[in-house]
């Protein structure tokens, strides 16, 4: 299955699968993204699978936003992987 990235003003569709095969899309739609907005969300309702590049991906988005003090928004259950390794993470900081 493709990906597929629409958007709306700040606000990002993503759908389909997001794997090592096309991770140079969504990279390529989310570079400096928060040169240009100051928060944005991200729907991965329609995620339909993901794999380690992809997480990865996220999560660097994710710090990316962090460390340029921007709000990122990622809304819908989407895939499994993805929130267990937001929870792996939670769960480590907590536990520190």
């Amino acid at each position: 299955m493709e990906l597929e990235i629409t958007h709306s003003n700040n606000f990002f569709k993503v759908k389909g699968s997001l794997d090592r095969h096309n991770i140079h899309v969504f990279k390529t739609q989310f570079r400096n993204i928060f040169e240009k907005s100051n928060a944005i969300t991200i729907s991965i309702e329609d995620l339909k699978s993901i794999d380690r590049y992809g997480v990865t991906a996220i999560a660097q988005l994710h710090n990316e936003s962090i460390i340029k003090q921007k709000r990122l928004s990622i809304i819908g259950l989407g895939c499994q992987e993805l929130f267990n390794h937001f929870k792996t993470k939670e769960q480590q900081s907590t536990a520190a």
